[in-house]
Order: structure tokens, then sequence, then C-alpha cells
């Protein structure tokens, strides 16, 4: 699979990645400023051992398991795996500052994992909300493929 060179900007959390973000948050003494807050925020790819930060920000009757599973509800998203996928991706500390760029292999494997949640929702045109005006056209094959599929994204709409 060859690597996404260019970027389709910012991603934009939706209200469910709010209510993901907010259910991490309640878990912990305080808020996590790398997720979003509301709907519009970015979306930003976590440094790596950011876990072990949130776990040690866990609340005292908080079970490690119930973290593990609101972080791997919020990472295991379509949209936290195309933040992840862009080719000017970093990585943030629990504060929200970068701290590194995403690894282009890193960065391959969200895209594949982005590209197949896509298909497994049924969104054969693989679109996704961004902010920024930055939108790719599909290539002549992703176009050949889209009109395979019954036409849809053969027009102008971003191509994710």
């Amino acid at each position: 699979m060859k690597s996404w060179t260019v970027s389709r900007g910012p991603v934009a959390a939706i209200p469910i990645d709010v209510e993901k973000a907010a259910a991490i948050n309640n878990l912990l003494r305080q808020p996590a400023g790398i997720l979003p807050a509301s709907t519009g925020d970015a979306i930003r790819p976590f440094a790596r051992g950011l876990f072990e930060e949130l776990r040690s920000a866990l609340k005292p009757d908080v079970t490690v398991t119930a973290l593990r599973r609101a972080v791997a509800a919020f990472v295991h998203s379509k949209r936290y795996y195309f933040a992840s996928a862009q080719p000017d991706a970093y990585r943030h500390d629990i504060n929200g500052c970068p701290v590194e760029p995403v690894s282009t292999e890193d960065r391959l494997l969200a895209q594949q994992r982005f590209l197949g949640l896509s298909r497994k929702q049924g969104n054969t045109d693989l679109s996704v909300e961004t902010t920024g005006p930055s939108q790719v056209q599909p290539d002549k094959t992703q176009r050949i493929r889209a009109s395979l599929l019954g036409g849809k994204g053969t027009k102008s709409a971003p191509f994710n």
C-alpha cells in the first residue's frame, strides 16, 4: 500500500468522539488536554506511552480495565485512524502538545485500518468529515473502482 502524500487537514471530532473522550475524562482526576472537548475540536494521535500517564491519573475507585476499554473505544475509531494516517500527523502528549511525528509504519497501519473500517461500514466513497480546505481528488484507479461500485465517489467529493 502506498502512503498518502497529501494531508486532508485536521480531523474534526463529531459528537460520538466527544462522548468517547468524556468517558475517558470521567475516569480521570482531571481532564486530559489531548482529548476533544467539543464537536469540531481536532482529534490528535496519542504519544507512545500515553496510556501509562492516563493510568496514573485515574480516580481511586476506577479500574485499569475500565480505562483500557474507554481508551480503546476512542483510539480504534475511524476518525482517530484517519488523523493518524495523515502525512503531517504528530503524536501529542497528555496536554495536547505535539511531541513527535507519527512514523511512516504507524501512518500506513492507520491508513489500512481506516480503509478497512470504511469498507466494513459500507462507505465506498471513503469520505470523512475534516476541517480545512484541503480536499484530495481520487486518482484514476480509485475513480474506476468507485464507478464499478455503483458510481459512488466519482464526483469531486473528498477521497479519504
